[in-house]
């Protein structure tokens, strides 16, 4: 994350180097990223997460995005999936099922 609230990746593209679907997503507003072992979690100032790389390991958080569009204040992750902690106290999982 740079100063700006920006992000920058580099590395093997489907482990998450390459950002190009979301890069419009993290230009600015970006305050944590969390990282799986092919795949990033971007928390942003207003409470929204993007994430992106190998859909397996948690890159594709398609089917709890409405979930993840606000109040989110962190996540964590292990190797094969994230939790988003909201600021309800409810926590939010994508990834690998069978590891979070």
């Amino acid at each position: 994350i740079k100063a700006d609230g920006s992000v920058v990746t580099w590395g093997n593209a489907q482990c998450g180097g390459d950002c190009h679907s979301v890069h419009r997503s993290l230009t600015q507003g970006v305050v944590q990223v969390a990282g799986t072992g092919a795949a990033f979690a971007a928390v942003k100032e207003d409470g929204s997460v993007v994430s992106w790389g190998d859909a397996r390991k948690g890159g594709d958080c398609a089917s709890v995005r409405a979930s993840l569009a606000r109040g989110v204040v962190r996540v964590a992750s292990n190797d094969h999936a994230f939790a988003a902690i909201k600021a309800d106290g409810s926590v939010i999982t994508w990834g690998n099922a069978q590891c979070g």
